[in-house]
């Protein structure tokens, strides 16, 4: 079980351990409602990227989080920026726990700090997600700008993953980004347009640390597809709009369905859920014996989470696994 519980395991990896192949894949927080425009998109793979349509891609982007072009550069994916970022703050770093294992690894010194303690009154870098994952833990804007103020007045840095916070537009910080403040988010495109493979990624911050990532990445940080795919996506106020209200609605569905059989949905995230029960490792095998595939922990056996289903069908599938187990 260890490659379900160390890298949350994947698909292929569960056919070839418990075998069948209609199975129902809910190990990830990625949205099952994936934007439909890609399918018509062109995309011309003869020459390299075009700055013009960088910069259209980020002022679409821009536009949908609430922040100026100059405030934003495009990454690789989140994930390469925060790497980014730790390399250059070059200042003792403190992570929220319980969270990615990416974000201990970022900061050549630090430790990790609980939900319930206060950042200490020094210069540092504090990490955190927002949405966080597992645990679908939302803190409020007004909390973290309280954390701001704080590192700030000790030549301290926030730096919030908002990989999730399009599916909760509320909880975002990027209205607050700006040259006077010393705070830095990272945004996902691919877990809420449902395209994990398009590696496509934002950082948020003062101009001064935009121009220094720019640099950093070069005159090509992405794909000519994602730059296709990110303009027309962040484009799609419509779909955009509609997907947030389908995902709330699908996530009380789906907390519903855990309720009937005893368990409670944890999160504020509406991506998926994380739910406690004795043994999640036994849990997650007996749904993986009737082709659902969900998503362990060694951090906490107790943990189980459970990504949302694409449909009424599987939403009823999971229902009946679930009185079976």
């Amino acid at each position: 079980m260890s490659a379900f519980t160390s890298h949350g395991g994947r698909l292929a990896d569960a056919r070839a351990l418990y075998g069948g192949d209609d199975w129902i894949d809910l190990s990830t927080g990625i949205s099952p409602f994936t934007w439909p425009g890609g399918d018509h998109l062109a995309v011309d793979w003869r020459h390299l990227p075009d700055p013009h349509d960088l910069a259209a891609m980020e002022a679409m982007a821009a536009a949908c989080f609430g922040v100026h072009p100059d405030h934003l550069c495009t990454l690789p994916g989140s994930e390469a920026g925060l790497r980014l970022v730790g390399r250059m703050l070059d200042m003792p770093g403190r992570w929220l726990v319980p969270s990615y294992r990416t974000h201990g690894e970022i900061f050549a010194q630090g430790a990790p700090m609980r939900a319930g303690e206060e950042p200490p009154r020094e210069a540092m870098a504090l990490l955190l997600a927002n949405p966080n994952n597992p645990d679908g833990r939302i803190l409020p804007p007004a909390r973290l700008l309280q954390w701001l103020d704080r590192l700030e007045d000790a030549g301290g840095w926030l730096i919030v993953d908002e990989a999730y916070a399009d599916a909760v537009p509320a909880c975002s910080l990027a209205g607050m980004v700006g040259d006077e403040r010393r705070l830095i988010l990272l945004r996902s495109f691919g877990k809420f347009f449902g395209l994990a493979g398009v590696r496509l990624g934002f950082l948020l911050g003062p101009r001064a640390v935009v121009a220094q990532v720019r640099r950093m990445m070069g005159e090509w940080p992405v794909s000519a597809a994602a730059i296709a795919f990110g303009t027309a996506a962040y484009r799609d106020r419509n779909w955009i709009d509609e997907t947030v209200v389908t995902l709330e609605e699908q996530a009380a569905k789906l907390d519903g369905v855990l309720a009937r059989h005893g368990l409670q949905g944890h999160g504020g995230c509406p991506l998926f859920r994380l739910v406690e029960v004795d043994d999640g490792l036994a849990l997650f095998d007996r749904l993986a014996r009737r082709s659902i595939l969900t998503r362990p922990f060694d951090e906490d056996r107790r943990w189980l989470r459970l990504g949302l289903p694409a449909d009424a069908a599987a939403l009823a599938r999971l229902d009946q696994a679930l009185a079976d187990v």
